[in-house]
């Protein structure tokens, strides 16, 4: 029996990333425009940062509050207040280490070995390896694409439903669709999670990051506080600050020991100056989310313009996040094709086969970047086509 024979089937189940694996195979090459990763290109602000500075100056380096220092809990009540009109208790917010880690820790709590999980496709990976690596089941519904966009059927949902079902993610906007639900789709969601007794974990990391009206529509909007919704959230997107790994979970204050308890075997908390730099985000990065969303707005019609001129790229035009995923007349092999562009056009993409059933013949191109970087990039995706 060799080593890795020795480990958990899990663990040697869990999946190379997809996106990981054309990023390695391109990261070095000069003069590459890279649109794989989600982030845009612009460092953190220098208010959060300073913050953060000025709280490792003063000797913030102890342990710290399991659950996240008080200031940050107050800020992010504050947050809800102002976007979503909402008013929590510091009792109602968790501090982790990153999305990543708050949608772990909210699978941890719910679901374990043989539990199902269903999830919308094509989709972010993370969640369903994540579940895998748990021990529980991802069963993914597709998202439906028509010429009027991409849209969730919610009879497809209730139809995967079993009695080994426990929850039900639900990220919206998406990555890497852009589809972003509507009110009436989210009431029918938890119209039959309340029917069926499931947990929703929400990921609404891209709600500011909205290109209609204001914020996109959130449960937040339709559910009372008894309704089993973890919201799982991160920093990483709205203030760039991928690289902190800071995030969190908003849930019921009745659950607050429970996930104390879980951040203590983990991660043991998120470093306390850390933690000052995401109250600066928090308290001080309106305007520099505004700007955000504007720029990334401006870069998506930039892009679709310029795509959609070649007559062989098809997609819907995002509602939201920053992703426009799309596919390539001809192109049958997105895995393939994303590094024949790494190594022909010199652009990084991610191959739709990362993201599950429904996603395969796509390409996502993250346009969260400055306009003559994307523009040049987009040109020589164009030049590409014409060989496929």
């Amino acid at each position: 029996m060799t080593l890795i024979e020795t480990l958990r089937t899990e663990a040697r189940a869990a999946p190379e990333s997809g996106i990981v694996a054309v990023v390695n195979h391109g990261r070095l090459r000069e003069g590459l425009i890279p649109l794989w990763a989600g982030e845009g290109d612009l460092p953190t602000p220098a208010f959060i940062s300073d913050a953060a500075a000025k709280g490792l100056a003063d000797g913030e380096t102890f342990y710290t509050w399991q659950r996240g220092i008080p200031a940050l809990r107050q800020a992010l009540a504050r947050y809800y207040a102002r976007h979503f009109g909402k008013t929590f208790a510091e009792e109602e917010f968790i501090v982790t280490g990153s999305g990543m880690h708050a949608i772990q820790l909210a699978i941890d709590a719910i679901a374990g070995s043989g539990d199902e999980v269903i999830y919308l496709s094509p989709a972010w990976p993370n969640f369903a390896a994540a579940a895998g690596v748990a021990g529980a089941v991802p069963v993914p519904v597709t998202l439906d694409q028509s010429g009027n966009g991409w849209s969730c059927d919610v009879d497809k949902i209730a139809a995967a439903v079993t009695p080994r079902t426990k929850l039900l993610f639900i990220n919206t906007p998406s990555n890497p669709t852009g589809w972003t639900a509507d009110r009436e789709t989210l009431q029918a969601i938890l119209d039959l999670a309340r029917q069926k007794g499931l947990w929703i974990i929400a990921d609404e990391i891209y709600s500011l990051f909205h290109y209609g009206h204001g914020r996109a529509p959130s449960f937040l909007d339709i559910a009372t506080p008894e309704d089993r919704i973890l919201f799982v959230n991160s920093f990483s997107k709205n203030w760039a600050m991928t690289g902190w790994r800071v995030g969190w979970i908003k849930t019921h204050p009745a659950l607050q020991q429970v996930f104390e308890n879980l951040i203590q075997y983990s991660n043991s908390g998120v470093a306390q100056f850390m933690q000052r730099g995401a109250v600066a985000a928090l308290d001080e990065g309106d305007g520099f989310i505004a700007e955000q969303v504007e720029r990334a707005h401006a870069a998506r019609d930039l892009v679709c313009g310029i795509l959609g001129e070649t007559g062989k790229a098809r997609f819907t035009v995002p509602q939201g996040a920053f992703y426009l995923f799309f596919r390539v007349d001809g192109l049958t092999d997105s895995r393939k094709a994303a590094f024949d562009i790494v190594d022909n056009a010199n652009v990084g993409l991610a191959p739709g086969t990362a993201f599950g059933p429904g996603g395969e013949a796509f390409l996502r191109l993250c346009f969260h970047r400055r306009l003559d970087q994307l523009e040049e990039a987009a040109h020589r995706l164009a030049k590409w086509m014409k060989t496929v």
